[in-house]
C-alpha cells in the first residue's frame, strides 16, 4: 500500500466510515489512533523484549508451552511447506514459543515473527495477536488490515487460548511473510488455528483435572472419543470446576455463570449417571440432552488419581505456581502456603540463599491473582527521590522490595515512612508488600543493623526457600530448565546419564541461577543431540578447596560432621568421604 493510500484510510477511520474491511479491524485502527496515539504513516521496527524478560515470560508460560508443544509441532508440520510461521504468545502479547523455517530466520526476526516479539496492540497496532487479545476472538489480519506499514506484507491469523476458568492466557498465531492471495485464502489457516486451540485447551483441562470427573461432549458422535468439541471438569457433587472455552460458549446460552453451577443445571444428567457415559458403551448410545432440548453426545472420564486438597491453588493460581517446584514435600508445602497467602493483603518476606528462586516465588504470588496489576521493584540502587513515584505506580498491584538489608539507616527510615503512608489509601489501592532477602533479617534486627518497626511492616509472615542442594525435585528442575533453553537449539537435546549424575553431585552455591547458567552454557557447547560430561562447564571450587581446609572446619565444629557440612554448604556424605580421603578418619 502506498503512503498516500494509507493516509486516506486514516481519514476514513476518523470520520467513522467503513474502510473496506470488517468492523473489528476498523475499531482496532480507531483505538490505535485515538487511544494509543499511534501514527500509521511512521513505520516502526519490531518490538523485541530483552533476553531476561523473555526468560521471565517463558517461565510464567512454561506449563502451557509444555502442554501445547506436541500439538504445535504437529500443526507446523502441516503448514511448514507453505512458508507459514507459528507463534505462541502469552496474555501480554509476547511470543514465548515459535516454529519457523531457519532459512528465513533473519527476515522473520525483522518482521517480528520470532521469539520475544511483543505483538500487543498498543505497541504493534492492528495485528493478529494484539487484536485477538483485545477482542478475545479468532481473527485474520491480512496485509493492509495491519495498522503499521512495516506489517502490511504479512497475513496473520490468530485464536485465543483460555484456561480452565475462562481467563485468556495465550494466543496461537499462524503468520505468512507474504501472501499474494486475497484475505479469503486464509480461511484454512483460521480453521487450523481454531482447531489447534481447542485441542490445547482440552489437553490443559485433562492435565489440570486428573483427579476429577471430566465430561466431554460433541454434536456428532464420530469424533467424540478422539476430538470432542467441548469439555467440563466436575467435583464430587457435580459442580463445574473447569471448562474449555467452547463449553463455556455452549453452556452460557442457558446460564451466564457456568463455573460453580451443577451439571444438571445444563444437562439432563447428574454426577451419579456419568458412569453410563464411559467408553464401554457405543458412542451413539451416549446421547445427552441440554435443558434447551438440543441433543449432544457425551463421554465421561473417571478421576485418574486422588483429588487435590481443598486448599490447593486452583485456576490462575495453579498456573502461576507451576514453575516453582516438583515432587518435593517441602516445596509443595511452601507452594500451598504461598497460594493461601496470595489472595490476602498480608506482607510476605521470602528468604533463601542467592539464586534460590525468591523473586520467582514472589512473581508467582503476584501473578496468581486476576487482572493486569502493576509489579514494581524497589532496591537499594533505586534513587530515594524516585520512591514516591514508584509507590504510586504500584497502587492496586505489588511493591517488590528486593534486599532491604542493603539499605542504610536513613533509607530504612524513609522506606518506613513510605510504606506507612499506604494506610491512608483506600484498601483497594494499597500496594501489596512482598520482600525478598538472602540475609538473616531478624538477626540484623536483634543486632541493631535493621529497624524492627520496618521489619514487622515487611514480614508479617516469612516463607523460606530451601537451597538447591537440599531439594528432592532436582530431576524435575533439570527437565524444566532443559525445556526452557530449547529455543536456543533447533534440534532436540537431552542429558546423558553421566552428565545428569554429575550435575546432581554438585554443591550449587549459586542455586537455581547457577544451574540455569550451567545448562545454558552446556546447550551452547553441545555439538550433538546429547549433552555429555565434556559439554558441562567446570563447577566452582568449594570452600574445602579454597578458603578453609577440612581439618580446620572440623576442628572449629568440634568434629561434628553435620555442622561442618552445613557450614560448607555440602552434604554430610561429602564431608565424610573427603575426611577419609585426607586421613582425618579411619577407612
Amino acid at each position: 500500500m502506498s503512503d498516500l493510500l494509507h493516509l486516506t484510510e486514516i481519514d476514513r477511520v476518523l470520520s467513522g466510515q467503513a474502510i473496506g474491511r470488517d468492523a473489528v479491524v476498523a475499531q482496532s485502527w480507531r483505538r490505535c489512533i485515538e487511544q494509543y496515539g499511534m501514527d500509521p504513516a511512521k513505520p516502526t521496527p519490531a518490538h523485541i523484549v530483552t533476553d531476561t524478560q523473555l526468560r521471565e515470560h517463558r517461565e510464567q508460560s512454561e506449563r502451557l508451552i509444555a502442554i501445547a508443544r506436541n500439538g504445535l509441532e504437529a500443526l507446523f508440520r502441516q503448514i511448514a511447506g507453505q512458508k507459514y510461521v507459528l507463534l505462541l504468545a502469552d496474555a501480554k502479547g509476547v511470543t514465548v514459543d515459535y516454529f519457523g523455517d531457519p532459512k528465513f530466520e533473519d527476515e522473520l526476526r525483522r518482521a517480528g515473527l520470532y521469539l520475544g516479539s511483543n505483538w500487543s496492540e498498543q505497541l504493534a497496532g492492528t495485528c493478529g495477536v494484539g487484536s485477538c487479545l483485545v477482542t478475545k476472538q479468532a481473527i485474520t489480519i491480512h496485509q493492509m488490515d495491519h495498522f503499521d506499514l512495516t506489517h502490511t506484507p504479512l497475513s496473520c491469523t490468530a485464536a485465543p487460548i483460555f484456561d480452565t476458568r475462562g481467563n485468556l492466557v495465550a494466543v496461537l498465531d499462524i503468520s505468512l511473510l507474504r501472501s499474494p492471495q486475497p484475505k479469503i485464502s486464509q480461511s484454512l489457516a483460521l480453521n487450523l488455528v481454531t482447531a489447534s486451540v481447542r485441542r490445547v485447551e482440552m489437553a490443559n483441562l485433562m492435565a489440570m483435572n486428573r483427579g476429577d470427573w471430566v465430561l466431554r461432549f460433541s454434536t456428532s458422535p464420530e469424533f467424540l472419543d478422539v476430538d470432542p468439541e467441548a469439555a467440563v471438569a466436575l467435583d464430587g457433587s457435580g459442580r463445574i470446576i473447569g471448562m474449555t472455552h467452547a463449553a463455556q460458549t455452549i453452556l452460557a446460552r442457558q446460564c451466564a455463570t457456568v463455573l460453580g453451577e451443577r451439571i444438571d443445571r445444563f444437562f439432563d444428567l447428574t454426577v451419579d449417571t456419568l458412569p453410563d457415559l464411559m467408553r464401554g458403551r457405543p458412542t451413539e448410545d451416549r446421547l445427552i440432552t441440554l435443558r434447551d432440548g438440543q441433543g449432544m453426545f457425551g463421554h465421561a472420564i473417571a478421576p485418574q488419581s486422588e483429588r487435590l486438597p481443598t486448599h490447593a491453588p486452583q485456576g490462575a493460581a495453579t498456573l502461576a505456581f507451576q514453575s516453582i517446584g516438583g515432587a518435593d514435600p517441602a516445596i509443595q508445602r511452601l507452594i500451598a502456603e504461598a497460594a493461601r497467602l496470595a489472595p490476602t493483603s498480608i506482607p510476605v518476606l521470602v528468604t533463601g540463599e542467592t539464586g534460590a528462586g525468591k523473586e520467582r516465588l514472589i512473581r508467582a504470588i503476584h501473578a496468581s491473582q486476576p487482572g493486569n496489576r502493576p509489579f514494581v521493584t524497589l532496591t537499594a540502587a533505586t534513587g530515594i527521590d524516585d520512591w514516591p513515584a514508584l509507590a504510586e505506580t504500584a497502587q492496586t498491584g505489588t511493591l517488590f522490595i528486593d534486599a532491604p538489608e542493603d539499605l542504610p539507616s536513613e533509607a530504612q527510615a524513609r522506606l518506613l515512612r513510605l510504606v506507612s503512608g499506604f494506610d491512608a489509601l483506600p484498601t483497594r489501592r494499597r500496594p501489596r508488600l512482598l520482600t525478598a532477602t538472602a540475609a538473616d533479617l531478624a538477626g540484623r534486627v536483634r543486632g541493631g543493623q535493621f529497624r524492627s518497626d520496618l521489619f514487622f511492616r515487611l514480614a508479617a509472615v516469612t516463607l523460606m526457600l530451601p537451597p538447591l542442594r537440599l531439594r528432592q525435585d532436582f530431576d524435575w528442575l533439570l527437565n524444566r530448565l532443559m525445556r526452557q533453553f530449547s529455543h536456543l537449539r533447533p534440534d532436540s537435546l537431552r542429558l546423558s546419564p553421566a552428565a545428569r549424575a554429575e550435575l546432581q553431585s554438585r554443591n550449587w552455591p549459586g542455586n537455581l541461577r547457577e544451574l540455569a547458567n550451567t545448562l545454558e552454557v552446556a546447550v551452547a557447547l553441545a555439538e550433538g543431540a546429547v549433552i555429555d560430561l565434556p559439554d558441562l562447564p567446570s563447577a566452582p571450587l568449594s570452600l574445602v578447596e579454597t578458603a578453609e581446609s577440612l581439618a580446620d572446619v572440623l576442628m572449629a565444629c568440634g568434629g561434628n560432621m553435620a555442622l561442618a557440612a552445613r557450614r560448607m554448604g555440602v552434604n554430610r556424605s561429602t564431608i565424610l568421604r573427603r575426611a577419609r580421603r585426607d586421613g582425618l578418619l579411619p577407612n
